[in-house]
């Protein structure tokens, strides 16, 4: 017990579908039709509102290293930051940088103006979807058109998949990060290893 106390809190973190990894590997696909399902636990996440024509979010773009974004479906990703666009005046930043760091420096960079900076990281969780399937799986249950056409690489939305709103973010060609609140990962995560499941099989003609 004494050694779990000196590791500090951190190393008693257990992540929302650690119960399922093996799972998650198991139903990965390799070759053609290939996907894979992987969490990404304990990634930073800060909850963020400012008013954007406000001189905060200037401020607040210079620490997170590009602008906010403005418009539904974008993404700005400099360094460990990225912010995705939740609302005209609401931001979701995921980062790999330190918590309170990232926290502290948005609320210096607030300085007391209108808004707010909170810490969301333990409200969600990380799934990565990637391979050449990834988006016939997601199609099987997501209401947006994800056709390279009308979504792709760096877009970023709020949506449903299955019943569980996520907030979906294409990060290339054939991968997808999905942001699940923490309570509802072990569904979708069941629910995704389904739908992958047709793809271990051979493609009926």
């Amino acid at each position: 017990m004494a050694e779990l106390i000196d590791a500090g809190p951190a190393a008693l973190r257990r992540s929302p579908l650690a119960h399922l990894q093996e799972r998650m590997r198991a139903a990965g696909v390799t070759g053609e039709r290939g996907v894979s399902l992987t969490e990404w636990p304990f990634v930073t996440m800060v909850s963020l509102r400012v008013d954007p024509a406000s001189e905060a979010a200037g401020r607040i773009g210079s620490v997170l290293g590009a602008p906010l974004p403005d418009h539904c479906g974008q993404a700005a990703q400099a360094g460990p930051h990225t912010a995705v666009w939740l609302g005209p005046d609401e931001w979701l930043v995921l980062s790999q940088g330190d918590g309170p760091e990232l926290v502290a420096g948005l609320l210096d960079a607030l300085a007391g103006d209108p808004g707010s900076v909170v810490d969301v990281s333990a409200n969600r969780t990380t799934l990565e979807l990637s391979g050449p399937s990834a988006r016939q799986v997601l199609e099987k249950g997501c209401v947006l058109d994800l056709h390279p056409r009308s979504f792709g690489p760096g877009r970023a939305v709020a949506t449903q998949v299955g019943p569980v709103p996520v907030v979906l973010w294409q990060t290339g060609d054939t991968t997808y990060r999905l942001f699940p609140r923490s309570s509802f990962a072990d569904y979708l995560a069941r629910w995704l290893i389904d739908a992958m499941s047709e793809y271990q099989g051979p493609e009926v003609p």
